[in-house]
């Protein structure tokens, strides 16, 4: 694929059902590695009172990313228009959003597991997102405008 210059940065939404673990991981994350290339969001159809605290100290603890202070929990409504839809792997339950892409990353939720499985997801989303970035880097197939 050749690289595009686009007319601005696609909107990229990072989507579960509660907002509060793996889509505000994936958002931190796009916004740590990919900002130049795409605006990341994250959205649910229900929210949790916060986001989840193991998620919360663990990327602290790997990127320095304070998602207390950085991220709050998201309904759909919430978020501009994606352009670009992930969602986290929620099986049935997952909302449908429209977008021009979509893909399913199919992760497990850590929620009430050891770090070792948050940390497993951590660094699959960390992979996906860096994918991500370098397909919308070089993708030509969808306007942006």
């Amino acid at each position: 694929m050749s690289k595009q210059t686009y007319e601005r940065k696609p909107k990229v939404a990072f989507v579960c059902v509660h907002n509060s673990c793996r889509s505000q991981m994936a958002e931190a994350l796009g916004k740590l590695l990919a900002s130049d290339v795409f605006e990341s969001y994250s959205a649910g159809t229900k929210l949790k009172k916060q986001i989840n605290p193991d998620a919360v100290r663990l990327m602290k603890q790997i990127y320095g990313i304070d998602m207390e202070e950085t991220q709050y929990n998201k309904l759909l409504s919430d978020i501009p228009k994606p352009d670009v839809v992930i969602t986290m792997g929620c099986n049935v339950t997952c909302p449908c959003v429209p977008g021009q892409y979509t893909e399913d990353w199919g992760l497990e939720d850590p929620t009430g597991k050891e770090d070792e499985e948050f940390l497993k997801v951590i660094n699959s989303i960390e992979e996906k997102v860096r994918k991500l970035k370098e397909t919308l880097r070089g993708d030509t197939s969808y306007s942006w405008t």
